[in-house]
């Protein structure tokens, strides 16, 4: 699957590749938007500049954006928001584009999946674990578990067996092509965290690394297959592991500022730094090992004694002190260890134990500075574990320095235009504002939006230009859809479902006989709401995400035209059930983020320190965004018909936010009378 980057020559029209394209998908169709969106990734390559595309469902987006990346020079690159987009792409839509386009093109193009380190089997970890105790940490005091008892341990060397015959079978070392897998606890045995690797030139197995391998076959490919956890990694470390290329294409879009935010969080347990001292002991003395024996215990009285939630101004003085004693400590076992060198007796143990330590000291660092770019907060899970975290108040001034750097970037999702404007995303990703639209012509809601940017002062925008484009949908959604808001409904006020709300619920369900998928804002609404539907709609079957796996409860509901499905917010978004097996959605509220949730609160701070409205700046866009994804749930094919209902009567009465919401989602019928919707039901039941 390698082979030399094109060249340049005389080349197809980019529609008579994508009419070849659409002619090999089972019952192709040439869509205007698809079209559309597939000349204007042309021109911005041509012109080297930047363009965001609203594409709906139904476009056909990744065609759109396949097919002109044919015609680039060099690897492109295509990030995708989950590794299951990612297989869709590399195991399904590029082998029947490459079939499809050859005769047209000239040539076979090819194409590469490129992950994280981790997810290739590490050959020296393999090497340097015994199917008796696998590992040194085997016996660890796991950060959410128990010590592992005996059983376990045979089942792990079990595992680590057959992952030792698969080593013998395997081409790419990938995780994903071991049939059938191994849980997470035994994979982490025998992968290597990309920190802890000491690089091809000083790994005895440098020469057969699975990993190595799979870049060396993105270096030779047409178009290089990746994910945003990857691309925010590269971003972090310098753009040192996706190779070089002129065109990055972003699907779904608008989730890259968090998976950038992500990568760029850290956290510190006692777990993590008792297993640092344990790991370290060989190579220090008792006493280095003690004193961060001692921050962990140190820390474990201060998550004891300091309150979950945002740590506002200094840090609690028992907190403080761990940390100080964490990064003293760290700092004498690494001076302890010294450098990894090429004959020492095992360099990969001792690099990872060095990289563990250089990593909680630099973690530590960064808690003490307490900058003001930076957020920390005290997490407790239901579990009982407790960490401290920090992530970056804002990742838009990463993006913009390292984003869009010697690269045209392209950005794609069905959920890009917010309030049918386009400047809130763009400016999360670290884009300027939209200079065509002066601040005169902005609404007060999307002026205190862009306080964002001045709350930002990192970023550095000048010469980013970038243009957009909304491609529409296929669907006609006015006739296939009605969108109702019960408005009539009291305002919600607390985290489960009202009574009110309950019994609007009820009727809608019972109007239609099921085929009902239930959006809940908490677990708590939805564990109500499965008690009261199973309570007073005895014929449904009401099926309750965490009472079975999530694929069982969505097969059963595919199924099962009596049914209704009630979930989360891992509901909100992913789940595609076209036909007339979902045909209403419900949603209990506006999805807005808890005001204890630490990084949108401090956003929202920040937003308000500099003049603004955080509720405006940061809230809404973000439940602009989940309520799309929400929303998208009901129309997934031309054939498709329902109702979307919004219990929350804020969405039609809430005059700040409500019409930027509403302009957000797709242009269904609009109505806010009980009668007229349930009729409605009523009609699609009997037909």
């Amino acid at each position: 699957m390698t082979a030399s980057p094109q060249t340049r020559r005389a080349r197809p029209e980019v529609l008579d590749l994508l009419a070849a394209a659409v002619g090999a998908v089972p019952d192709g169709a040439e869509r205007p938007g698809q079209q559309s969106m597939a000349k204007a990734i042309t021109t911005a390559v041509e012109r080297e500049e930047h363009l965001l595309v609203q594409a709906g469902t139904g476009t056909g987006k990744s065609l759109a954006y396949l097919v002109p990346s044919l015609l680039v020079d060099g690897p492109v690159v295509i990030s995708t928001a989950t590794l299951a987009l990612q297989s869709q792409l590399v195991d399904h839509d590029l082998p029947r584009l490459a079939d499809a386009v050859e005769p047209v093109l000239g040539r076979r193009p090819t194409f590469a999946v490129l992950k994280g380190r981790h997810h290739y089997l590490c050959l020296a970890r393999l090497e340097g674990t015994s199917a008796d105790e696998p590992d040194d940490g085997l016996f660890d005091v796991g950060e959410a578990k128990p010590t592992r008892w005996l059983g376990e341990a045979g089942r792990l060397g079990k595992h680590v067996e057959r992952l030792r015959e698969w080593a013998q079978e395997t081409e790419t070392g990938d995780r994903d092509e071991l049939d059938p897998g191994v849980d997470d606890t035994a994979w982490k045995l025998v992968s290597m965290p990309a920190r802890e690797c000491v690089g091809a030139q000083r790994c005895p197995y440098g020469a057969e690394c699975f990993a190595e391998a799979s870049r060396s076959r993105a270096r030779e490919a047409d178009i290089v297959v990746t994910n945003h956890s990857l691309l925010a990694v590269d971003m972090l470390t310098g753009r040192q592991i996706i190779p070089p290329h002129e065109l990055l294409v972003v699907d779904e879009a608008h989730e890259l500022a968090d998976r950038v935010s992500s990568a760029s969080q850290a956290e510190l347990t006692p777990e993590t730094l008792e297993r640092a001292a344990r790991r370290c002991r060989a190579y220090v003395d008792d006493d280095v090992a003690d004193r961060l024996m001692e921050a962990g215990d140190l820390l474990t009285v201060a998550l004891a004694e300091v309150p979950a939630g945002r740590v506002v101004g200094d840090l609690p003085t028992v907190l403080a002190e761990a940390l100080t004693l964490l990064d003293a400590g760290g700092r004498k076992a690494l001076d302890a260890i010294g450098e990894v060198r090429a004959d020492d007796a095992d360099p990969v143990r001792k690099t990872q134990a060095r990289t563990m330590i250089g990593d909680l000291v630099k973690i530590a660092q960064r808690m003490v500075a307490n900058a003001e770019h930076d957020v920390t907060w005290i997490e407790r899970d239901e579990r009982g574990r407790r960490a401290v975290v920090i992530a970056p108040l804002s990742v838009a001034g990463t993006l913009s320095s390292h984003l869009f750097a010697d690269r045209t970037v392209v950005a794609t999702s069905a959920t890009l235009a917010l309030g049918g404007q386009f400047d809130t995303v763009a400016r999360s990703l670290g884009l300027p504002a939209n200079t065509d639209r002066p601040p005169a012509a902005r609404t007060p809601a999307e002026e205190a939006r862009a306080t964002v940017v001045r709350a930002d002062e990192s970023r550095d925008t000048a010469g980013l230009a970038w243009s957009s484009l909304d491609v529409g949908s296929p669907f006609d959604y006015a006739k296939q859809g009605i969108l109702y808001v019960a408005a009539h409904l009291p305002r919600p006020s607390s985290s489960g479902l009202s009574e009110p709300a309950a019994n609007e619920m009820v009727e809608l369900v019972q109007a239609l006989g099921g085929r009902t998928l239930g959006l809940f804002s908490s677990r708590k609404a939805a564990e109500r709401a499965a008690e009261v539907l199973r309570l007073r709609t005895p014929g449904i079957t009401i099926l309750l995400q965490g009472e079975e796996a999530l694929p069982i409860l969505v097969r059963k509901f595919r199924q099962d035209r009596n049914s209704c499905l009630l979930g989360v917010m891992s509901l909100w978004q992913g789940v595609d059930v076209p036909g007339d097996a979902c045909q209403l959605v419900i949603i209990d509220r506006l999805p807005f983020p808890r005001p204890d949730e630490p990084l949108s609160a401090a956003r929202s701070d920040a937003v308000q320190s500099a003049g603004g409205s955080g509720f405006a700046a940061v809230s809404v866009p973000i439940a602009a965004v989940r309520l799309a994804q929400g929303v998208g749930r009901l129309i997934r094919s031309r054939g498709d018909k329902g109702v979307v209902a919004v219990l929350d009567s804020r969405l039609e009465h809430a005059t700040s936010y409500g019409p930027f919401l509403r302009k957000s989602l797709p242009p269904f019928w609009y109505t806010t009378k009980p009668d007229v919707v349930r009729g409605a039901l009523r009609r699609l039941a009997e037909s």
